[in-house]
Parts: C-alpha cells; structure tokens; sequence
C-alpha cells in the first residue's frame, strides 16, 4: 500500500462533487491520505471508469454489507477517491491508482446500471481538543507494530516521516489504512467523525495487531 505523509496538493484545491461513481466491492476501504491500486476487468466498471476518466476523474468504493431491513446492501460512507493514474490494456482491462481525498456520506442513489451512481456529501471530522489528539497521535506512532526484519527499515522510514508530518487527522488516517485489519473496526473508523474517538479505536486496534506476528 502506498501513502502521503503530507496533504496534497490535490486534496488542498479538492472540490466534492454532487455525484460520484461507486464501485462496490467486499471488505475493501479507503481512507483519505491513501491509495489504493485497482484492477478494472468487469464491464460494468470498465464503463464506470470511462465514464469518471471523461468527467471528473473521481468515484468512491461502496463496501458491500448484509442486506440491511432498509434494503441497503452498501456502507453508506465511503471516501471520495481521486484517479491519480491509469493504465488501460488492449483488453479494456485496467490498472489504476486511486488516491482518497475525503470521507463522504452516499445520501441517495441517482442510477444502479450499468454501474452505480450516488448523491454525496462531505462527512465532515469535529472539532476535538488539540492537546488530547497530540497526545493519542505519539501514543499511536509510539505503538506501530515490529515488522519483519526485510521491511523495518521501510517502516522506520514511515513512522519517521509520520512524526513530521504536521496533520494528526492524516496520520491517524494512514496508521488505520495500514494497520487496522479487522473489518468491522475499518468500518467504525471510517465512519467515526470524532477525531479522539478515532485514535482510541486505533490504538485498541494496534494493541491488537502487535500480538500477531510481522506487519
């Protein structure tokens, strides 16, 4: 997985959309700061992508959920993902990087085939007290877990780069995206619109991960 230790300046000048392409998919999440490599092969997305390549090079991935009383079979929040690039083969496949730019909340569907399309919304981070995320953003960098002895100096590297990094929502947001694992706590994390709520459940969720052997 790859990330960016600082905002981007795609993020800086990022404008929402009304409406945005969902991909759905199982147990896959993005978060912003992120990225996440896709393989488009399905013809229904190969349209999709056409489509978000021709427009506004954006869609978000719809985390398929049990079918709720509601009727919903997708998470209704999601991460609003930017194409940073793209390779289409011969075939129509594709290779794309898609970069997450920010939380949204789908609110409506505006078309279901051949792919669909939601109406969105920022999903906005509250306000919390400076002093308190301070301390869980060192709390969490103090408790990345040991890799591997081929990957640590990769994740020294990192956890060097996260330190400088002056945004502790982003940090707290690639922390999750590398190291959380369980689906259910990748889908409270992204929902959670409480920035200390948030660093608890990584945090939890570290302790967690440093019981089990490598990254």
């Amino acid at each position: 997985m790859e990330h960016d230790h600082k905002k981007p300046t795609d993020q800086c000048q990022f404008s929402l959309p009304a409406e945005m392409p969902v991909m759905v998919l199982t147990d896959c999440f993005l978060f912003p700061g992120c990225f996440l490599p896709l393989f488009i092969f399905e013809e229904r997305y190969c349209q999709m992508l056409k489509h978000a390549l021709a427009t506004n090079r954006m869609f978000c991935v719809g985390t398929r959920i049990p079918r709720s009383q509601h009727g919903a079979d997708v998470m209704m929040v999601s991460t609003a993902g930017l194409i940073r690039s793209c390779v289409t083969q011969v075939d129509g496949t594709s290779h794309l990087m898609l970069m997450g730019m920010q939380r949204i909340k789908l609110t409506g569907w505006v078309q279901e085939k051949p792919f669909r399309i939601a109406t969105v919304e920022p999903l906005v981070t509250h306000e919390a007290d400076q002093a308190e995320v301070v301390r869980l953003r060192d709390e969490a960098l103090s408790n990345i877990p040991p890799c591997p002895h081929e990957a640590a100096k990769a994740m020294e590297s990192l956890s060097e780069q996260l330190r400088l990094c002056g945004d502790p929502e982003l940090i707290c947001d690639i922390l999750i995206y590398h190291f959380v694992r369980r689906s259910p706590a990748l889908r409270a994390a992204l929902s959670e619109c409480c920035l200390i709520k948030r660093y608890h459940l990584l945090i939890d969720e570290l302790a967690r991960t440093k019981q089990s052997p490598g990254c």
